[in-house]
């Protein structure tokens, strides 16, 4: 095979398109659904929803699955959320064998973009951590409500939480436990921990564990490194504000749907699984434009790099803050935290910015044209919203829904299938694989400024 076939940014592509498809044509065998029918079409839906951890579902997964379905779905969720390549070089390292380079690269551009690491140490600390959290949080979700999170439920729906899923057994996801502190925080928690990244977890608990065993004395100012500190600031940040625009805006509403009542705590849960878990503890289609609005962004911005969570990541949020401040400052270096950023990781940044809004572009238009352009636009109204709000879900791996997921045609599901796919891949990730099959012209043309503005 072509070596340009076989480089490592193209391998977790691969080993993505491989696990959907196995995964759909399990979800299509009777014994995951006995009695009903579901198209392959369907089946490849939810196995991508499920390997790219979105949560976005055309039929209600507690009720069409049987538990071997569900089942099925968990176990695809599982391999998505910590990414296929993690488990393969997983594989490789317990059977004893020597892990490529290639694997490496791939590995670390994955997890934390750090190709120097231990490969072997790390991913086994990481799958173990992951596995670990993953049973507390069933634990207390089981102890905290026995008939709602019998064993297989709550293990499901805390793997789905750390993996920033979003499946849930229930047709009205979390709703029941609106008002539950506990089983909220539960769910907060593990949304949160899946979405901070396995470099910032691995380094928040070597910092825990130093200071317990006491081991360097006293803690210098900078216990924690400039990428942990921005990732931290920025996530709280966005949950805060996030959880604030959410509740000011429902609290001046004048019509209350019933099931859309947003207090305190549920406005915090919307605000922490907008990125990007995709529970939902209100009917979404009950807020007002303003709340979506606000989701969107949250859903766009997403959870940070080499995590569980989708979106731009936060990193890429403050890496653009950093470059308007800068320009708006006349200052030549973009500043974030205590460092500048090279010209490199802004401009990587911008390319990421700039490739999301087409692909996001296109695919609003592309499902305006699939999902109603038949109609005019009195018997449509609201609905562009509602279709940006699908697009960017998907895009994001949040699996948010105003509810038109189960009613998208053929053409439309599969937009929605190809954004999970890209976005759970990020779009930079396939620029570079595409790009690995150029050559650099050995030239250089002229150069000269443009008028622009």
């Amino acid at each position: 095979m072509n070596s340009k076939a076989t480089s490592p940014f193209w391998v977790p592509i691969y080993a993505f398109l491989a696990t959907i498809l196995i995964g759909g044509m399990l979800l299509k065998l009777d014994i995951c659904h006995p009695g009903k029918e579901l198209s392959f079409l369907d089946a490849i839906f939810t196995a991508t929803s499920a390997v790219c951890v979105t949560g976005l579902a055309v039929v209600d997964t507690g009720t069409f699955f049987s538990r071997t379905g569900q089942s099925v779905i968990l176990f695809l969720i599982q391999l998505g959320g910590l990414g296929i390549m993690t488990y393969a070089s997983l594989v490789i390292y317990l059977l004893g064998k020597k892990v490529s380079a290639s694997d490496r690269i791939a590995v670390s551009q994955t997890l934390i973009h750090d190709p120097s690491f231990n490969i072997g140490k790390f991913i086994v600390g990481v799958v173990t951590a992951v596995l670990s959290i993953e049973a507390l949080g069933a634990l207390l979700l089981n102890r905290m409500d026995p008939d709602g999170f019998y064993p297989f439920s709550a293990v499901f729906h805390s793997i789905s939480a750390f993996c920033n899923a979003g499946f849930s057994l229930y047709s009205d996801s979390l709703t029941t436990w609106k008002n539950h502190l506990g089983i909220n925080t539960v769910f907060m928690a593990l949304i949160i921990m899946g979405g901070l990244g396995f470099y910032v977890m691995t380094e928040l608990w070597h910092k825990f564990m130093n200071f317990v065993r006491r081991r360097k004395g006293e803690i210098s100012a900078h216990t924690l490194s400039w990428h942990t500190r921005i990732v931290l600031e920025t996530s709280l940040f966005l949950i805060v504000v996030g959880g604030l625009a959410i509740f000011f805006a429902e609290s001046f509403k004048v019509h209350v749907v019933e099931g859309a009542v947003v207090n305190e705590i549920a406005a915090l849960f919307q605000s922490v699984t907008c990125r990007t878990a995709g529970f939902n503890t209100v009917d979404i289609s009950g807020l007002t434009n303003i709340s979506l609005l606000v989701m969107i962004g949250l859903m766009l911005i997403g959870g940070s790099p080499g995590s569980c969570a989708g979106g731009l990541k936060t990193t890429t949020f403050r890496t653009w803050v950093g470059f308007i401040i800068s320009k708006v400052k006349g200052h030549s270096q973009v500043k974030v935290g205590w460092y500048a950023l090279t010209e490199e990781s802004v401009n990587r940044a911008l390319t990421l910015l700039t490739i999301a809004s087409v692909i996001l572009g296109s695919a609003i238009i592309m499902l305006s044209i699939t999902e109603g352009s038949h109609l005019p636009h009195s018997e449509v109204r609201g609905h562009f919203i509602e279709i940006t709000f699908e697009a960017i879900s998907a895009f994001a791996t949040v699996g948010l829904s105003t509810g038109v997921t189960p009613d998208l045609s053929g053409p439309g599901k599969s937009i929605i299938i190809a954004l999970m796919f890209v976005g759970r891949l990020g779009p930079v990730w396939l620029l570079t694989a595409i790009n690995s099959w150029q050559k650099e012209p050995r030239y250089r043309l002229p150069e000269d400024d443009l008028p622009l503005g």
